[in-house]
């Protein structure tokens, strides 16, 4: 019940992390707290004379605590507090850590977390490098922590859930609202495969563009370093960067073509001391993470399999009248062959009838 009380309260109006430490250190519980008379929340000097109207205003509300319980159960939301033994030990050491998580599925993090962040109008290679990099890093037992947002945070959990390994998404807004809502299926499979979906803001917040900067600070909390695919000169994906430098933790980016305004941001952190990243390994030997390649994860394909997959770049789309001409084999052959590598994950469709492929190590 401890938790609901710290609920409440955090949903105060003006009670911020900092204040929120403050009063439960000065009277031992957030249960006290709320229950303590007007006049002593005021002599503890805690709050501001506006802070202190605005909770004496919260408390008279008494369904907020007797039904929040209930409601949120019904939801499968639950809580995990700073005082807890679950609480991610990354996260404890950013500035004024969030008092409060609220969350649906299996949140634990294990030793070995990569955020993966970058332009939400994303290319199709920075898509694809994001999907190929988080599960190349997944394989390896790494969790992959992103936003949900759409391109490169939708491409990461995605590749992280392809090679059945966990993903964190942190949300701007509260967990039981769906943002942007065609990931609805996404936030289900996150959390139906062993992930999580993660806000420090309650359930019933709007995604507001003020609560995506708190949003970033805990993606690059909870992770060891922060993987910037695409962004540009002025992007948020740079204030996670921002974050995680703050915060000690490493930084890479991932290079792109210098005629791409979405390249912009990576070429200046790279400049600014991040490193250059190609590829997982580039990654997984920071942290001295060993990754093999499993015996069946090693893709035999047929000649026409071959040869239609090396005409296809990872970064340049081409459509099946392009793969036809470069391959001088028939349309109907060509259109099986496309279907049977995107069954095997080896080739997207990332614009009608525009194909690139997705995995080059491991193929024979």
């Amino acid at each position: 019940m401890e938790k609901i009380f710290l609920a409440a309260l955090q949903m105060t109006p003006g009670i911020g992390n900092a204040k929120l430490r403050s009063l439960i250190e000065y009277f031992g519980s957030a249960k006290n707290v709320w229950q303590t008379d007007n006049s002593d929340i005021v002599a503890s000097k805690c709050l501001t004379q506006s802070d202190c109207e605005c909770l004496f205003s919260q408390r008279k509300k008494l369904d907020v605590v007797e039904g929040l319980a209930e409601k949120w159960e019904k939801q499968e939301i639950k809580l995990c507090s700073y005082f807890e033994e679950s609480y991610p030990s990354q996260l404890k050491e950013i500035f004024h850590p969030p008092m409060l998580l609220y969350y649906r599925g299996n949140f634990t993090c294990n030793e070995n977390n990569i955020a993966i962040v970058g332009a939400r109008k994303a290319s199709p290679y920075g898509k694809n490098v994001a999907e190929s990099l988080a599960k190349d890093l997944a394989k390896a037992g790494v969790t992959i922590i992103s936003g949900a947002a759409r391109g490169i945070d939708t491409a990461s959990h995605r590749g992280a859930l392809d090679a059945k390994g966990k993903t964190i998404a942190v949300l701007g807004c509260g967990v039981d609202i769906v943002y942007p809502a065609e990931n609805r299926s996404l936030f289900c499979e996150i959390v139906d495969k062993g992930g999580a979906i993660v806000s420090e803001f309650a359930p019933g917040t709007a995604p507001l563009a003020k609560n995506f900067p708190a949003r970033n600070r805990i993606i690059s909390g909870l992770s060891n370093g922060v993987v910037v695919v695409e962004a540009a000169v002025k992007s948020g994906s740079l204030i996670t960067a921002e974050f995680a430098l703050s915060e000690g933790r490493d930084v890479f980016a991932v290079p792109g073509s210098v005629f791409s305004p979405l390249s912009g941001g990576c070429h200046t952190l790279i400049k600014q001391g991040a490193k250059l990243i190609e590829d997982a390994k580039d990654i997984l030997n920071e942290y001295t993470i060993q990754y093999r390649l499993k015996k069946e994860d090693v893709l035999q394909l047929s000649e026409e399999e071959k040869l239609v997959y090396q005409t296809l770049s990872e970064d340049r789309p081409l459509t099946i009248e392009d793969i036809i001409l470069r391959t001088r084999s028939s349309a109907s052959h060509i259109a099986f062959v496309i279907l049977q590598l995107e069954l095997r994950g080896l080739v997207k469709e990332c614009a009608p009838h525009c194909y690139v492929r997705t995995v080059e190590e491991g193929v024979l």
